[in-house]
């Protein structure tokens, strides 16, 4: 390819309670990153901001998602089907778009099981369950799969979970940009946190895993000469600076759960507590997605601090609710962690 290439930003201002989500196109690639959520309204926007980009829609030939949530995969098969372009994830979140129909139902029971391993009350489950609609994606679709470091259409993916168990980057190749891209999805966001545990219950000791994936992308980064990123919410960002922020955040976070934990067993009278009870009092009364969302935030603290000996597991087995109590409060935190380097 003659001289190198840029990406073009589209906004998709949809309405969406994280913030308006970002898309991207490489036109002279014939690339789309993260097509956006399936409305109307923003496949109206994606269309015009592809022509803009001086992209016709109908020779878009890849469409690479960064993970498998509705809002960033959910326009990848009307684009796909539109131009028909090849569609392009991680392998391990490309059968949760692949075979929608068959692993919704799986995810719906899955997130039902952990809900109650984190002693979320049965009401709440049940409602989470007959709240959980299906979005408007077809049940099966054709998705090429990418593995850790492969390489398609001058994009390699660097495998980044956390967020989901397959959420990936992809940084733009030497040989088609001189300026490079990094397309982070929701691993790292402008001006917000993205969720961790709730968001994918697949995914076992969440935390540790996203914050390994923020150490390995700082390393990618530094390796090809990128300080900003493109991320799938909001304007490109400085990297660096934004992980500091993030892990800070995880930080105290980290020491409020502890904290969190000692109120609610002292409150209840209790030697134990629940992530659903810790929830509860780090984010005061949750419902509705919140609730998914809050508990498994709450969960994912627990493990990461039971891990480094801040707190102990009690019970969890048989189905019952996995309870902890404090151990060594001054072990909280995640600043020491070895991950960051």
């Amino acid at each position: 390819m003659e001289g190198f290439e840029m990406s073009s930003r589209i906004t998709l201002d949809v309405g969406n309670p994280e913030g308006a989500n970002s898309a991207y196109v490489l036109p002279e690639s014939g690339v789309v990153v993260d097509p956006g959520p399936p409305t109307d309204e923003a496949w109206e926007q994606l269309c015009s901001g592809v022509e803009a980009a001086g992209l016709g829609v109908e020779h878009v030939a890849f469409v690479f998602v960064t993970h498998w949530h509705a809002d960033h995969a959910g326009l990848a098969p009307r684009l796909a089907e539109a131009a028909d372009a090849t569609v392009v994830m991680h392998e391990t979140d490309a059968p949760l778009v692949a075979d929608y129909g068959r692993e919704r139902k799986r995810r719906v029971e899955r997130d039902a099981q952990r809900l109650r391993e984190w002693g979320v009350p049965s009401a709440v489950v049940e409602a989470l369950q007959s709240g959980d609609r299906p979005s408007p994606i077809p049940d099966s679709l054709a998705v090429e799969t990418v593995k850790d470091g492969e390489s398609l259409a001058g994009l390699t993916a660097i495998h980044t979970p956390g967020h989901t168990l397959g959420h990936a980057a992809f940084v733009t190749n030497r040989e088609i940009a001189e300026t490079r891209d990094l397309f982070v999805g929701d691993l790292v966001l402008p001006t917000y946190t993205p969720n961790v545990g709730g968001g994918d219950t697949r995914l076992d000791d969440a935390l540790a895993t996203y914050l390994a994936s923020l150490g390995r992308i700082r390393e990618v980064a530094a390796a090809e000469g990128v300080e900003t990123v493109a991320p799938g919410h909001g304007a490109p960002l400085a990297l660096g600076e934004r992980v500091d922020e993030i892990v800070a955040h995880h930080d105290e976070r980290s020491r409020r759960t502890v904290a969190a934990l000692a109120t609610c067993i002292e409150e209840n009278e209790a030697d134990t507590a629940t992530p659903w009870d810790v929830a509860r009092t780090l984010f005061g009364e949750l419902s509705g997605i919140h609730a998914k969302m809050g508990a498994g935030e709450a969960a994912s603290h627990l493990e990461f601090l039971r891990n480094g000996g801040a707190v102990e597991q009690v019970g969890g087995s048989g189905g019952s609710a996995t309870r902890y109590r404090v151990a060594d409060a001054e072990r909280a935190g995640v600043e020491s962690a070895k991950w960051r380097g």
